[in-house]
């Protein structure tokens, strides 16, 4: 005697393949929901429509001839500043943005010690490439670049 198909074992693993491949796909949509990738820039346009006056600050930093080092060391970061034709050292606003994930982005108004050097003292050490604007407060000049981090080597930024 035949059993019926429900009582056999081919069909219920045949159903069974495509259902494990229903319930990944969810378990994976889940997942992605919940660990959504954040823009680094939330208002791109408008960012866009910015770069024509960073421009202009920083041609006014090559004119002024100024240039930073920036190391680390731990969890400290040390902005090395030449202030160029400059007559003292001006507090600075440094923003550091993270290339992808925009909630580890930070900014610090920093003043310099009789050498030119600025210290932020950071909770953790922090890793991996970032972007890194210097202005200082009256935004009349601006000095960007990419450093990675942990940076015992001075990374150069200038205009």
């Amino acid at each position: 005697m035949v059993k019926p198909w429900y009582k056999q074992f081919w069909p219920w693993f045949l159903i069974a393949l495509p259902l494990t491949v229903v319930v990944a796909a969810f378990i994976t949509l889940s997942i992605s929901i919940k660990n959504s990738p954040s823009l680094v820039t939330e208002d791109y346009y408008k960012k866009g429509k910015g770069i024509n006056i960073d421009i202009s600050k920083v041609n006014a930093a090559k004119d002024l001839n100024l240039k930073a080092n920036i190391v680390s060391d731990g969890s400290d970061i040390i902005i090395q500043f030449d202030k160029g034709n400059m007559p003292h050292f001006p507090a600075l606003s440094a923003m550091f943005a993270h290339r992808t994930l925009a909630d580890k982005d930070f900014s610090q108004l920093v003043t310099s010690d009789a050498s030119g050097n600025y210290r932020i003292k950071l909770e953790n050490a922090i890793e991996g490439p970032w972007f890194i604007e210097l202005t200082p407060h009256d935004k009349a000049w601006l000095i960007q670049g990419r450093v990675n981090f942990p940076s015992e080597i001075a990374t150069v930024l200038m205009d």
